[in-house]
């Protein structure tokens, strides 16, 4: 698999922590170039120095999702470093921990607008790269509630959804300009997600799920996803148990539906 991702131009976003910073090092690991994005520039820094790139290997470009407009200026500052992106790992985002009846209109809309038109953004200004060089890979990362909600996951359970439904139109569409799609669907995943998940009034819950706090860790996640990448996967669900959930609501979505609702989701 090295040669797969040899001097590979990666761009990956929420790359300061947990999910990101994991599928850095595991690309680095085989032999790829970096683009660490983020709004801490000083965990991206440390990431690039852990890992022990220089800047002609890395470049550290702090963004901030909500920021639509500059998606395409960034675009033009990696293709000035590296002259190419063969590799955007669209990871950012948060999460959510309120019931929907509690939660304000805003809290909605930020993670609809973080979640989902962030990476709209920065893909779409990606992508005329990706047609211009007829090669390309974009990796997306929803989660198990993109597939099916659950409670206290409203806004960001529509939000991962949402995702399915434009990349899945976008690997068609694309298809013929040899753009690759990969949809991965995390579970449980030992990170500090849920510490930082919204509540109904915009705070952090600043707490960990016992579920989370048990789920696999982020490196044996990034191996998951870069393994899953490099057979050209569509779609990978990747946890414990909790991924067969995803059997249950498709084949018995009736049992599903009354399991749902006793579900411990925090």
């Amino acid at each position: 698999m090295t040669d797969k991702f040899q001097n590979k131009v990666v761009w990956i976003t929420g790359a300061s922590a947990g999910i990101g910073e994991a599928v850095a090092r595991e690309f680095a690991r085989h032999g790829a170039k970096l683009v660490l994005s983020g709004r801490k520039p000083a965990e991206l820094e440390r990431v690039q120095k852990e890992i022990g790139f220089t800047d002609s290997d890395c470049l550290v470009l702090p963004m901030d999702l909500l920021e639509f407009d500059k998606a395409p200026e960034l675009v033009q500052k990696v293709l000035s470093h590296f002259g190419r992106i063969d590799i955007i790992f669209n990871n950012a985002g948060v999460s959510q921990r309120s019931l929907l009846a509690e939660t304000k209109f805003e809290v909605d809309q930020q993670l609809i607008n973080t979640n989902f038109l962030g990476t709209v953004a920065l893909t779409k200004a990606v992508l005329p790269v990706m047609i211009k060089q007829q090669n390309g890979h974009i990796a997306v990362i929803s989660s198990l509630v993109g597939k099916f909600g659950t409670p206290k996951r409203s806004s960001y359970s529509a939000s991962k959804h949402a995702l399915h439904g434009f990349f899945d139109t976008l690997r068609a569409e694309h298809f013929q300009d040899n753009i690759k799609v990969t949809i991965v669907c995390p579970g449980f995943i030992r990170t500090n997600v849920s510490i930082n998940a919204l509540t109904g009034d915009g705070r952090a819950q600043g707490t960990m799920d016992d579920a989370t706090g048990k789920g696999i860790s982020a490196e044996e996640c990034a191996r998951r996803i870069v393994k899953g990448m490099a057979k050209g996967k569509e779609e990978l669900l990747v946890g414990k148990s909790e991924i067969y959930a995803v059997l249950v609501k498709r084949f018995f979505p009736g049992i599903f539906s009354k399991l749902i609702r006793k579900a411990k989701v925090t």
